[in-house]
């Protein structure tokens, strides 16, 4: 079922901070969207060719505020909730960061939900995740957000390296760690998958039926979006050629040169930025949602890795427990939801925010649908 907000149907700076941009431009060719396609890694926006990738020097407080309508509140906290700081290992002995949100009026001689939120591709958990996580710890939700292996304070060398199936992993220790709480039933366990990481959360769930339920917000397929770019703009062509600079780069680096970063959110804007650069610049590089210990920038190395990432296929493994997509009715990213919506054999909604783009969702309190995601987590988990 395909639903509107209305209720109505319808169809720390890590030390890898970059220094070094790639040029992209005599590779690629503009989307319909206006965006470049090599780097769409991240959704986390897209830089501009021959730009120096490094992250802002300064604090929020020195950053131009951004633009904060709809209730943008991606720092929001609450009186109502606790945060502590966690760790834990996934598979390959990596430690994850993340922090673990408990209602103050939660019943720990009981067990109780809770739900796992993965932040932005190529941000970190205080974008977006943890926002989302205290707001669904307000609803009665034990909620862990996380840094995805290669960022923010998780472990994994080079730092803003790409590895889906590490990202896909890293969610199912996020599960391990819930499910081993004794105040946390291990049975009603579920996952908020944002941007990006609403498509690792799908690549986890196909082969982790601990995780009973499954929501999207504004999701890339990051596979997609590398493979083929914004409503399939890629030609074979261009992705050979970005496939030869990344082998290129390998060999570079393997001899002792320096890491080279791409994709990811620029650093300025400039009279030829496009619609989809000003959106994320205006998260990612003002106040209204900029972190230290990120530049949003992949190394150049590894993002071809998401060529191989195919988290639509097989969506029917997850079936019969429950998945919810959501995404705003403007959003660049749209065909996304829409195609992960075709390909789930359900239960399956995807629900649209009228009037939202991309990521407005990421912290736009007054578009985000908390109602939806808290009445979707109650009767499905």
């Amino acid at each position: 079922m395909s639903t509107n907000i209305d209720g109505s149907n319808s169809t720390g700076t890590r030390e890898t901070r970059a220094e070094e941009g790639v040029s992209r431009r005599n590779l690629i060719k503009l989307t319909g969207a206006g965006a470049a396609v090599i780097g769409l890694s991240g959704a986390a926006g897209l830089a501009g060719a021959d730009q120096a990738f490094a992250a802002p020097a300064a604090s929020r407080k020195d950053l131009e505020p951004g633009d904060t309508s709809n209730g943008a509140d991606n720092f929001y906290t609450s009186d109502r909730v606790t945060v502590r700081k966690i760790s834990f290992k996934n598979q390959y002995e990596m430690k994850v960061v993340g922090n673990l949100f408990v209602p103050n009026n939660l019943d720990r001689r009981t067990t109780n939900p809770a739900l796992v939120v993965g932040h932005p591709m190529g941000a970190v958990k205080e974008q977006s995740a943890n926002l989302y996580a205290t707001k669904m710890a307000e609803q009665g939700y034990v909620a862990l957000s996380f840094d995805l292996s290669f960022w923010g304070e998780s472990a994994g060398k080079p730092g803003n390296a790409v590895s889906p199936d590490i990202y896909a992993e890293d969610f199912s220790a996020a599960v391990d760690y819930l499910r081993s709480q004794p105040f946390v039933d291990k049975e009603r366990v579920g996952a908020i998958g944002i941007c990006g990481s609403g498509s690792f959360v799908l690549s986890a769930a196909k082969i982790d039926p601990r995780i009973k339920a499954i929501a999207t917000v504004s999701m890339y397929d990051m596979g997609a979006a590398n493979r083929d770019g914004l409503r399939k703009s890629v030609t074979l062509e261009q992705r050979k050629a970005m496939i030869a600079q990344a082998a290129g780069q390998r060999d570079v680096e393997f001899a002792g040169g320096k890491i080279q970063y791409t994709g990811g959110t620029p650093e300025e804007l400039t009279a030829e930025s496009s619609a989809v650069d000003r959106e994320f610049y205006d998260f990612y590089r003002t106040a209204r949602g900029y972190h230290p210990n990120t530049t949003t920038h992949p190394t150049l190395a590894t993002n071809t890795k998401f060529m191989n990432f195919h988290p639509f296929s097989d969506l029917e493994l997850v079936s019969p427990r429950p998945l919810l997509f959501i995404a705003g009715d403007r959003a660049h990213s749209r065909e996304f939801s829409e195609e992960a919506y075709r390909l789930a054999t359900g239960p399956k909604e995807l629900f649209w925010v009228p009037g939202a783009g991309h990521v407005d969702l990421y912290d736009r309190v007054g578009l985000i649908p908390f109602d939806k995601l808290t009445d979707f987590f109650r009767t499905k988990l």
